[in-house]
């Protein structure tokens, strides 16, 4: 699944994210795009705080690109 958040300011790419990962099953994964500068503290948080995985983060040119897989039952 991708979504494409170029443009958005916080909180809508992390709400975007979310609503997402709720309908994903564990192991299955996300792209995000994104333009806002918050959202590399907010992804790394997110994925924290929800036990999601990280897998990959690109933020040295725009748009900003993350690659997170869902784990556990966790919305």
């Amino acid at each position: 699944m991708k979504i494409k958040a170029e443009g958005l300011l916080c909180p809508e790419p992390i709400m975007m994210l979310h609503k997402a990962m709720q309908g994903l099953k564990s192991g299955e994964k996300v792209e995000l795009y994104a333009t806002d500068p918050s959202t590399e503290r907010d992804i790394d948080r997110f994925c924290k705080f929800l036990g999601h995985n990280l897998l990959t983060k690109e933020t040295s040119t725009e748009p900003f690109y993350f690659l997170i897989e869902k784990q556990g039952s966790k919305n």
